[in-house]
């Protein structure tokens, strides 16, 4: 059936999008990792080799990794790196010349490049937090960074407050005189709220005069990315490091964990740097030398991404099957004054809700949309292919609903948008979206004991 039939949002057929009515670019990209998968047995999502994510084909895989986390930690015999790979984090000196695009990209002086994302904000946490200092992070940040400050701060006899995201007022009164670090993220994940940055720059300049003198603004900007603001971040007076995790879009393909540190202050960069000479953590020139040769095509598939998620985003947002939208290209968006101000592009990553849906039914359409293979069922973003997950699934496994109910992250879909054609997955989506509650999940089981058969994948399961 043609994928004009999926395109309009008040019907849809029974039948699920055919790939083979889809454009070239899609049916190229889908078939060549469907290849490469049968010719290995292992469902990286490349088709020229391993990736640092794989191809989950649904939530079940990710449910029993979560279970097998706990059994590992509550037996305390061996440990949960034993786990399954889900990505590759959980299983160093770079090329100059790297570390000088990253340098011109953020206009800063000083740059530690790092073998992934979180290292580069431990890196960070434990060169400015010491003994009596004070910590503010916003709620929105990655779960795991949160978890390094608190863990750190306990550890070291150090506090840390959680504000949420937004909030100048509890951003303001939380501030203390012993306050060294205020940590925020632009774009979050899953709600893609939106910093403004001149605002907080400004606010951290009249903290630092007013007492908390060794106070230091850090921004990671994973999300958004140096390409995605109209203004590098270091030139906003007030802010004084950036991070960000280059695995995702200044990677561009799943292939290579990395970070970076970036800031115009020398004296705490070389202290970090002492610090990661001493534990590790250091890129290495192999990936840096990929790295460098892919940077220009890994903005050029950001910069197509972007554009392809405010399509689906358009979209989704006049369904009738969905409930909320959340994405930087809608102008409904909380902060969309701040990102006509500030941002260039609005990022691949996006959420949503579907209309009544439960958390169960919420993941149950995740599992369905993944039967289109489109949409791979994955963790991360900013790859070539689009990936589906339930969050709560996936980061909030442990997490109880009504908490998920009052961060408003409750029963939300996320969506990491590829290098696919905007129609291509417009029709999986609202074949889903019209479809899913008539797919049971015996029908999900068996298309993905089939797939995996047919894909020669996960064989010692079977």
């Amino acid at each position: 059936m043609p994928i004009a039939d999926y395109l309009d949002p008040q019907h849809c057929p029974k039948e699920r999008p055919d790939l083979a009515e889809m454009t070239p670019q899609t049916q190229a990209l889908h078939t060549a990792i469907d290849a490469a998968m049968r010719a290995s047995g292992q469902p990286y999502l490349h088709p020229d080799g391993p990736t640092v994510q794989l191809d989950l084909l649904g939530s079940a895989r990710m449910r029993d990794w979560q279970e097998g986390k706990v059994a590992f930690l509550w037996e305390g015999e061996g440990c949960w790196s034993e786990l399954p790979q889900v990505y590759a984090r959980y299983g160093t000196e770079a090329t100059r010349a790297l570390l000088r695009r990253v340098q011109a990209l953020e206009h800063a002086s000083c740059v530690l490049l790092t073998d992934c994302g979180m290292q580069a904000s431990a890196l960070l946490f434990d060169t400015l937090v010491q003994p009596g200092s004070h910590a503010i992070i916003l709620r929105q940040t990655y779960n795991k960074t949160r978890t390094y400050l608190k863990w750190l701060a306990a550890r070291v006899g150090a506090s840390v407050t959680v504000v949420d995201d937004g909030d100048m007022a509890q951003l303001e009164a939380a501030v203390r005189p012993e306050t060294v670090l205020v940590f925020a993220e632009t774009y979050t994940n899953p709600l893609m709220r939106a910093l403004d940055p001149e605002a907080l720059g400004a606010a951290a300049q009249r903290w630092r005069l007013a007492g908390a003198s060794g106070l230091r603004l850090v921004i990671d900007h994973t999300i958004a990315t140096p390409w995605g603001l109209k203004r590098p971040l270091l030139d906003v007076p007030g802010i004084d490091f950036v991070v960000t995790a280059g695995t995702k879009a200044l990677g561009g393909q799943d292939r290579d964990l990395w970070g970076y540190i970036a800031s115009n202050r020398s004296e705490a960069m070389n202290l970090a740097m002492d610090l990661q000479a001493m534990r590790g953590g250091i890129l290495d020139w192999r990936r840096a030398e990929t790295l460098l040769a892919g940077l220009d095509e890994a903005e050029a598939r950001f910069r197509q991404r972007c554009a392809t998620a405010g399509a689906l985003a358009a979209f989704l947002a006049q369904h009738p099957r969905v409930e909320a939208v959340f994405h930087p290209s809608l102008v409904e968006h909380p902060d969309h004054d701040a990102i006509e101000r500030s941002y260039a592009l609005p990022g691949s990553l996006m959420s949503f809700r579907l209309r009544g849906a439960s958390e169960d039914e919420a993941r149950h359409f995740c599992d369905v949309l993944a039967t289109c293979e489109v949409p791979r069922y994955a963790l991360s973003f900013d790859g070539l292919t689009t990936k589906v997950n339930h969050h709560k699934t996936v980061s909030e496994y442990f997490t109880p609903d009504a908490e998920l109910q009052r961060a408003g992250i409750d029963r939300l879909v996320r969506l990491g948008v590829g290098t696919e054609a905007a129609p291509d997955l417009i029709a999986c989506l609202n074949w889903a979206l019209w479809q899913h509650d008539r797919v049971t999940p015996a029908e999900i089981q068996a298309w993905q004991a089939q797939r995996a058969r047919d894909l020669r994948i996960y064989a010692s399961e079977t």
